[in-house]
């Protein structure tokens, strides 16, 4: 146990744990190409004040802390915070927790995990050299109201009749689905203030293209990130809507992040049962010991 007293620094009088932490990039196998996702791999003992003052801290979209499991059935625990609030599931952060807790344990060649979340357990299995997480069921679903739809063509900077259709797609983040006409029309996006509603867009690329689906990924202002790089989630909830619809068939690859210099990829297969997976690479980028 250690207490920082830095030159310049406020000290508070607390004593301070040093805690196993990585910083991981997910749907990639490039470095500082995909998502990346704080993990605190020592939760215990942290209250959810500091939890979320720490998330603000790192200012990133997810930041998750691991804790023991409270069911026989799950392997950790872990909580996920935004810079200003606490998810019971979020993709990115799901693979990057699963990817820094293989490390930490050592067994990174174990092919089964079962996470546990606010939503409930979620299972992330290897599928090759990435890992990919069970999508959760939709907690809503079918279509939108026809005043929202227009406030988010408003915000999204375009026209009413752009939007191709709507659909409640929410996994969890209160997600509402847009389809445009193409990829194009998504990458060409400059959205303003997309009010309080979580906006997941996509469009496809022509068949035979290397990439299936574009996706953008759009929060309300106040949420403290704008524009997600690569969204789990969201992407799992697309693929729910736009496998069950006829517009995509499984396995398809997703792009993310190419507006914000990224090149986020996200593998989508569904197995004879209709279970969804969703998957990419993880890497760690940072790691160390963060004092909380």
């Amino acid at each position: 146990m250690t207490t920082r007293h830095e030159a310049g620094a406020v000290s508070t009088g607390e004593a301070l744990i040093a805690r196993e932490f990585q910083q991981v990039d997910v749907f990639t196998h490039e470095p500082y190409r995909g998502n990346p996702v704080a993990v605190v791999l020592d939760g215990e003992g942290l209250s959810a004040e500091e939890m979320q003052r720490f998330a603000r801290w790192t200012n990133l979209s997810e930041t998750t802390f691991v804790l023991p499991p409270t069911v026989p059935d799950a392997d950790y625990r872990v909580r996920i915070f935004t810079p200003d609030r606490e998810l019971p599931f979020a993709g990115h952060p799901t693979l990057g927790t699963c990817h820094a807790w293989l490390s930490a344990t050592g067994d990174r060649q174990r092919d089964v995990v079962v996470q546990e979340c606010g939503a409930g357990l979620v299972t992330v299995r290897r599928a090759g050299d990435r890992l990919a997480f069970a999508a959760p069921p939709l907690v809503r679903s079918g279509p939108v109201d026809e005043a929202l739809v227009g406030k988010i063509a408003a915000g999204l900077g375009i026209g009413r009749d752009e939007i191709v259709d709507a659909q409640w797609a929410d996994n969890g983040p209160g997600w509402v689905a847009v389809l445009l006409a193409d990829a194009d029309a998504v990458l060409a996006l400059r959205p303003g203030d997309v009010g309080t509603q979580a906006i997941g867009v996509a469009g496809r690329y022509p068949p035979g293209s290397p990439v299936a689906v574009e996706v953008r990924a759009f929060f309300p202002m106040d949420s403290g990130t704008a524009e997600d790089p690569v969204t789990g989630s969201l992407n799992a909830s697309l693929a729910e809507w736009l496998l069950r619809t006829g517009r995509l068939t499984a396995p398809y690859v997703a792009g993310q992040g190419t507006v914000l210099g990224r090149r986020g990829r996200v593998h989508v297969s569904a197995d004879s049962d209709g279970t969804i997976w969703v998957g990419g690479g993880t890497i760690t980028c940072v790691s160390g010991r963060v004092e909380l």
